[in-house]
């Protein structure tokens, strides 16, 4: 076990954002399961196109079978769910002053929500299956806020590290 470290506010706020970020996740898993219809409905409608322009160069990339679409949803809910987990335990982590293993499980948990944002919410569902053309079941304004959010604690994260006497 590494010896604690002075706090400092880089570590105060690498805590505190981590934390938020935990609650954050977790509110929109827990949100998930317990109403699971509303999201579902995006889902499917952001798989099956239905709410986009109809460009038969595109259509041909819609997903309609229920079963696969929640399927995609489940293991959204999955992901956001041990992402949850992992920030908790990252939190845990900083508030026992553990930098190291924090900052390297905070680092896990936040890079599972850019993944899921980033990757699978702007790039999938946003360009792969034209979210943005929807004015109805259009998201992206909504994952771009959490995928930057996610990167500023990142960053945050990333500035307590070790510090070279150079």
């Amino acid at each position: 076990m590494t010896s604690p470290t002075p706090r400092t506010a880089t570590h105060l706020a690498a805590t505190l954002l981590t934390a938020t970020v935990a609650l954050y996740v977790a509110l929109v898993a827990f949100g998930n399961i317990t109403d699971f219809g509303t999201n579902q409905q995006f889902v499917q409608h952001v798989l099956a196109m239905d709410t986009t322009f109809k460009d038969d160069d595109l259509m041909w990339r819609a997903v309609t079978g229920k079963g696969l679409q929640d399927a995609v949803y489940v293991v959204i809910i999955v992901w956001e769910t041990v992402a949850a987990l992992v920030l908790v335990y990252g939190t845990w982590l900083w508030v026992r002053r553990d930098d190291g293993r924090a900052r390297r499980v905070s680092t896990y948990g936040l890079l599972m929500l850019m993944v899921l944002f980033g990757a699978g919410f702007i790039a999938v569902g946003g360009e792969w299956f034209a979210m943005w053309q929807s004015k109805d079941w259009n998201g992206l304004e909504a994952a771009t806020r959490v995928f930057l959010l996610n990167g500023v604690v990142l960053v945050v994260v990333q500035l307590t590290g070790e510090r070279s006497a150079t």
